[in-house]
């Protein structure tokens, strides 16, 4: 008479992991490595059944089963490497961006005017058509035209434009936030056209879960480092 011992061998091993099986409930207390995978493996087929001995196939689903599972977990462990290097180079570059100067695709600004006597504001424009007169208005926070700078005959490009905090007469203006509106002379008509601005940076936030970096910049709040168009001193 043969005795089927493989239950019995299996079930002490399952407790070795304090694992219960009552019906279709299972409580499990501690996660099955694969360690014990391969002991459980090694268990059931020392122990099965030499009449009705496990099939091939079955072992074989089990083995590829296991293999799945350890190539997932390596796959893991490898982006967690990945991301922790990548958020900690994030964290290098974020610290060497603050208090630097940015520029990028706006037409407000914040210019300390009791410095641009010496060292003027700049700014940019992004000059599609050529132009025989092009411009800069001026405003201030209250919508009123403050100064003009005068530029002339430019060609098509990205062009440079300085602007020396005084209005019209001559003046200071209070420093604060002004914003700038380029226009150009294009086919007998006046042509808007797109200003780049400096800003600086005062503080900076990590992306999370590989989130974008985003620059608090003075006067203007969060952007995305991706509108950053140039990193200047």
């Amino acid at each position: 008479m043969s005795i089927d011992t493989s239950n019995t061998t299996t079930s002490s091993v399952l407790d070795q992991y304090a694992i219960k099986s009552q019906g279709s409930d299972v409580t499990k207390t501690q996660d099955l490595g694969k360690d014990q995978f391969l002991k459980l493996l090694v268990a059931q087929m020392n122990n099965q059944n030499p009449l009705e001995p496990q099939g091939n196939g079955e072992f074989i689903a089990q083995l590829a089963q296991f293999s799945t599972v350890e190539g997932i977990t390596n796959l893991n462990t490898s982006v967690n490497s990945i991301m922790t290097g990548a958020q900690s180079a994030q964290a290098l570059q974020a610290s060497s961006l603050v208090g630097r100067t940015v520029i990028l695709d706006t037409n407000t600004a914040m210019v300390d005017t009791s410095k641009t006597a010496t060292e003027p504001f700049k700014g940019g424009i992004n000059l599609t058509q050529s132009s025989d007169n092009v411009w800069v208005n001026v405003y201030n926070t209250s919508g009123q035209q403050v100064s003009r700078v005068n530029l002339g005959q430019q060609s098509s490009g990205l062009i440079s434009f300085t602007w020396d905090g005084t209005d019209a007469n001559g003046g200071a203006l209070p420093p604060g936030a002004y914003k700038f509106e380029a226009q150009a002379n294009v086919g007998g008509e006046s042509v808007a056209f797109a200003t780049s601005l400096p800003a600086n940076v005062e503080s900076v936030t990590l992306g999370q879960n590989g989130g974008e970096m985003m620059l608090n910049l003075t006067g203007k709040g969060s952007i995305a480092l991706s509108k950053v168009q140039v990193v200047g001193q």
